[in-house]
Order: C-alpha cells, then structure tokens, then sequence
C-alpha cells in the first residue's frame, strides 16, 4: 500500500513537473524574430485573455498557443490587461511581453484642428482617421438634446462650438458624442477665462461673440490684423452698417464654385450680410481664442472698410472714398 502511494505521488510529481517544463519552456521562449523592433496592436474593449493573446500573434509578437491564457492567470495579470492600442517589443518571451503589456501606456494620436473650420469640415477631418462616423458625429452635433446638456441650449448647431486646438487621442475611439463633448467643454473653458478677464462689447452675449469672432476668423490670418478686423465690425454693427462680409456669404450658400458673383452677394440667405442687417444666426466656422480675444478686444480705431493687399493683409480705410481706391489699387485685374 505504501509503495503504491509513493509511486502515486511520484507520477504526480513527475506529472505536475512536466506540466511546470512544458509552460515554462514556452513563457521564456523569445517571440518570432522579425525585422521590426516593436509592432503596434489594438486590443479592444471587451477582449477576453484568449483573444488578446491571439491579437499579439496575428501582430507576430508570439506563436497562437493556450498556454497563454493559463500564463496570464499564474502571473495573476488576467484582469490588469488592459484595452487600448499599444506599441510593444518584439522577439520577447511571452512572460515579459504579459508584464510589458500590463504596464503599456496607448499610444496617443495628436489631431489637430485649425481655426477656421467648419463643422463639416472638422466632421471630415476625423472621420478621414477613422475615429468617427461622420453622420453620426453630425447628426449629434444638430441634436437639440445634447447641445442643451452641454449648456448651449437654443442652438440648433454646434457649428462654432468645437474648439480648434490639438487633441490627443488614443484606440479604441470614444464614441461622437465623448468627443463633441471633449470639443465644447475645451471651448467653454476658453470662454469662461476670457469672459472673466474682458467685458463683452455692448449689447452682445456669448453666442454673439462667437458669431463675430467666427468672421474674423475667416477674414485674416494675421494676429496682429484680428484685433483691425473686429473693430471694423464693430463699429460698422454701431452705425447700423451691413457687415458686408464675403465668408459669411459663402457660408450661406449650397454650393460655392470657388469665386463669388455679384448674383452671390444679392442671393438672400441668412447668412448673407450684404443683405440681412446684423449679425447671421451664428458662426460660421470654430474661432480660435485670438479671435474671440479680438472681439473682446477690439483696436479702437475709426476704421469702416478693409480690403484684402494680396498679400495676406488688408488695407483699412475710414470711408467709402478712400475705400474704392484702395479696391481699385489692390484688386485691379481680379
């Protein structure tokens, strides 16, 4: 009986030391060698232990085998794998590659949006990435319900409210409405400081701000131009002159050859302000923080008029005279 039991336990052990040889001969064996240092994988939310061990094989960074699974639980690392898009080390042993993973950062994307696009345009940009759907990302930035959440109610768009800057952002994609809400919130953040260092001109709210500061946007790319520019406005607004302002009628139109007519600039559209009096509904691109710096911060001058030097700049001028000549200076053949 006893010499029974020894045997026993001495397969067992012979068993159980097999079992120890057979998964540690796999966990400190290197990877398949490939050319490249690392290899860039996407877990995605959700991935059980077996799937992610065969997404790092799909990405070469090891050889498909169960014994993965059962690595991670003895490590104890089968719940501190985490989701996301990870560059890791290639021809490693899976051992180190489990506590690679485990302690990976994602890789961070930088998106960069510059002043002056539109939301379609801003919608476009992402989608080309691959980070959102474009209906979708636009349909959430029309829906009433959510502009009202993030504290815009009354609108009915965004347009304006996505805040041109650099985004860093990591795999798997948040989803359209994480990101309108990471755009707006940096927004209002811009917003609130401004607000809280200038009083608003006369008259105006912040939808209003935005809206003016939009024009200007669009109007001059020269820093030192935005602050001309917005006190043009303004004291054409304060005469209760038209704007007159050739962005917002390309805004307004369905299609835009690339050239305004004077058939444009006579086509009623509410963003037209050759025609309507004020302001249009809202803006017509994302302001940066200097152009809505400008409109809190206008130059004071008596300047009505500006028109564009081919040159990136504009000339300005106090009245309609000196404003045709200088038309007829810079803008003779066009």
């Amino acid at each position: 009986m006893v010499r029974v039991l020894v045997l026993s336990s001495a397969a067992a052990l012979l068993v159980l030391a097999a079992a120890a040889a057979w998964l540690l001969f796999y966990g400190l064996r290197p990877g398949p060698q490939v050319d490249e240092a690392t290899a860039v994988v996407v877990i995605e939310r959700g991935s059980s232990v077996a799937d992610i061990g065969g997404t790092l094989a799909a990405a070469g960074l090891l050889e498909d085998d169960p014994r993965f699974v059962l690595l991670a639980r003895i490590m104890g690392l089968s719940a501190q794998l985490p989701a996301g898009e990870f560059e890791l080390s290639t021809g490693t042993t899976p051992v180190d590659l489990l506590r690679q993973l485990s302690r990976a950062r994602p890789v961070q994307h930088l998106v960069t949006l510059q002043e002056g696009l539109t939301l379609t345009e801003i919608a476009d940009r992402f989608a080309a990435g691959g980070w959102v759907d474009r209906d979708r990302f636009l349909e959430l930035a029309g829906d009433p319900a959510l502009i009202e959440e993030l504290g815009l109610g009354g609108l009915t768009s965004l347009e304006g409210y996505l805040f041109p800057d650099t985004y860093s952002l990591t795999r798997p994609a948040p989803d359209e409405r994480e990101l309108i809400e990471r755009l707006v919130g940096r927004s209002l953040s811009v917003w609130e400081q401004l607000a809280a260092e200038h009083e608003l001109p006369p008259d105006f709210n912040r939808h209003q701000v935005f809206t003016l500061a939009s024009i200007v946007e669009k109007e001059t790319g020269r820093a030192d131009e935005r602050p001309l520019v917005a006190g043009v406005f303004l004291n054409r607004l304060a005469r209760g002159m038209r704007l007159q302002s050739d962005p917002t009628v390309v805004y307004g139109l369905p299609s835009f050859s690339g050239s305004l007519t004077r058939s444009d600039l006579r086509t009623p559209t509410p963003y037209n302000t050759y025609v309507i009096a004020g302001l249009p509904p809202g803006p017509i691109c994302s302001p940066g923080e200097a152009s809505l710096q400008a409109v809190l911060q206008p130059e004071e001058t008596d300047y009505l008029y500006f028109v564009a030097k081919n040159d990136g700049s504009h000339h300005f001028s106090t009245n309609l005279r000196e404003h045709n000549r200088a038309v007829r200076t810079y803008q003779r053949g066009k």
